[in-house]
């Protein structure tokens, strides 16, 4: 079976673990993609440190787990997001205003919904997490 999507496969596998309360999770295979996502989650707090592993192939990231995760998930296919829009989304996807982010890929790279309002740039959207 493809994989349609690497970053969805990655965060279904953490939310899960999550779930059943482990410590910590291996994500195969691992992207940049995936990797800045969880740099992302991890200055917020969500989860703690992770590693990458180089087994020669596409690689392994294992990621250590706190128990603050309740949900995150991707947004497919990655809507393009004004300034104005972002507040649109984070009333959609988040539960409340006082937690939760909303991640964008921009031109200044990858980072959550308040980053990107404070640099003035729009993106696409790639997940949210909270």
């Amino acid at each position: 079976m493809v994989r349609t999507s690497v970053l969805n496969d990655a965060l279904v596998s953490i939310r899960n673990a999550e779930k059943e309360g482990k410590r910590q999770v291996m994500l195969r295979p691992a992207s940049k993609t995936i990797t800045r996502f969880l740099s992302v989650m991890q200055k917020h707090g969500y989860v703690g440190e992770f590693e990458e592993i180089d087994d020669h192939r596409a690689g392994k990231i294992v990621v250590e787990l706190n128990g603050r995760l309740n949900k995150c998930g991707v947004i497919s296919p990655r809507y393009d997001v004004t300034i104005d829009d972002i507040e649109r989304w984070v009333t959609t996807l988040l539960p409340s205003r006082q937690f939760g982010y909303i991640v964008l890929t921009t031109s200044k790279g990858i980072m959550d919904h308040e980053e990107a309002r404070k640099h003035h740039t729009g993106g696409k959207i790639l997940g949210f997490f909270y």
